[in-house]
């Protein structure tokens, strides 16, 4: 298995706009030995253990519940909010979420690796953090709060990616033996 590396975000991302525009922005990304569709993908972030985690906090503490089912359907395009974010844009192979406060965006991203002959995908999990005026100043500042919590947004964010490539190389560990016994 691929580590969890931290890279430039690719000149295609929907998140490149808000890296543009001067906002924080982040990106990291592994690979997973098998062939994984934008779907596949989506869901196994938002229905795995530790998301889960965060989707029953957004519960508890901001009145947003959310459902495996829910995960499904917005990964398969048919939903367009999810828990405490919404859907700002979407490709075959990318989907950028927009917390409803407006300040932060996910994105996901899938793209087939260059192996070498091996089906492998690679993985994208990037967010940006958008900066809002100072009141005394004027000047776009990301705030205490944020550079207070980055080095926990780092840690968190690889182990989403992490959480998600585990899930999904162990799904095709089910599926490939599920062949084999066919």
């Amino acid at each position: 298995m691929s580590p969890i590396q931290a890279c430039a975000l690719p000149e295609q991302a929907l998140l490149a706009r808000y890296a543009r525009d001067g906002a924080y922005t982040d990106c990291y990304t592994t690979e997973v030995a098998r062939p994984v569709s934008h779907a596949q993908y989506v869901e196994a972030f938002y229905t795995g253990a530790l998301f889960k985690l965060e989707r029953l906090l957004l519960a508890w503490f901001a009145s947003r519940p959310s459902t495996d089912a829910q995960a499904r359907d917005l990964a398969s395009g048919m939903l367009g909010t999810f828990a405490a974010w919404r859907v700002e844009d979407r490709s075959a192979n990318q989907l950028l979420m927009c917390d409803l406060s407006g300040r932060t965006r996910s994105w996901l991203m899938v793209a087939p690796a260059d192996t070498g002959g091996s089906e492998f995908t690679r993985l994208y999990f990037g967010s940006a953090v958008v900066p809002i005026p100072d009141k005394t100043s004027g000047r776009a500042r990301l705030g205490f709060t944020f550079k207070a919590l980055l080095g926990f947004h780092k840690l968190y964010s690889r182990a989403l990616l992490h959480a998600a490539r585990t899930r999904l190389a162990r799904l095709g560990s089910i599926e490939h033996a599920s062949q084999h016994d066919a």
